[in-house]
């Protein structure tokens, strides 16, 4: 059974450009058009790894990414955080909210391919904090 990743993402064609890549490499991909519905589905679904737009309208990516990382359920399913962000001090910004791993956009195929395969493959296992 392929892998299951939700993208949480507010733009459809970013959406549809990492389900491309994504399927292409194997994995099967679910979709969230926004914060809640994705946390929603995280609560509801096997997910194995979140792909997670910082910039979003109803709660932002930071917020849910420590919400996510907050809940025992959830808070050993990794999250890549791909963002336009790249002022100084925003990378750590984004990886102090929980996030494991940080992406600027424009993403770039094997980056994100990349990541996804490092947790995916247990390299990049998250042990539960007691």
């Amino acid at each position: 059974m392929p892998k299951q990743i939700l993208v949480i993402d507010d733009h459809a064609k970013t959406r549809k450009l990492y389900r491309v890549i994504l399927e292409q490499s194997g994995y099967s991909v679910l979709e969230a058009p926004g914060t809640l519905e994705g946390i929603r589905m995280v609560k509801s679904q096997q997910i194995d790894l979140i792909i997670l737009d910082v910039q979003l309208p109803e709660i932002d990516g930071l917020a849910a990414a420590r919400i996510l990382k907050a809940y025992k359920p959830t808070r050993n399913i990794p999250i890549v955080a791909v963002t336009a962000l790249a002022m100084p001090g925003d990378r750590e910004e984004v990886l102090a909210a929980g996030v494991d791993r940080y992406l600027p956009k424009p993403i770039r195929r094997q980056e994100l391919l990349q990541a996804v395969a490092y947790f995916l493959s247990g390299e990049g296992k998250i042990e539960d904090e007691q």
